[in-house]
């Protein structure tokens, strides 16, 4: 290493190679406006694996999750 903290290779044979990786194509993700969600109300209940999480809109307009 130089003294900027930077790699310095001396010979091409050392510069690492990457190896190809098959991937498969991402599934989109899902998405739904916030308006849609609240349906017009400030607060919704979301039940997940037994337990409750409160999904609230602030008066900023913000978005708090908090179980």
């Amino acid at each position: 290493m130089s003294t900027t903290g930077t790699l310095t290779l001396s010979r091409p044979s050392q510069v690492p190679l990457l190896a190809s990786v098959d991937v498969a194509p991402a599934t989109p993700i899902r998405r739904i406006s916030s308006q849609r969600l609240l349906a017009g109300e400030r607060e919704l209940v979301i039940q997940h694996l037994g337990s409750e999480y409160h999904l609230r809109l602030t008066r900023n307009g913000k978005l708090i999750l908090t179980k």
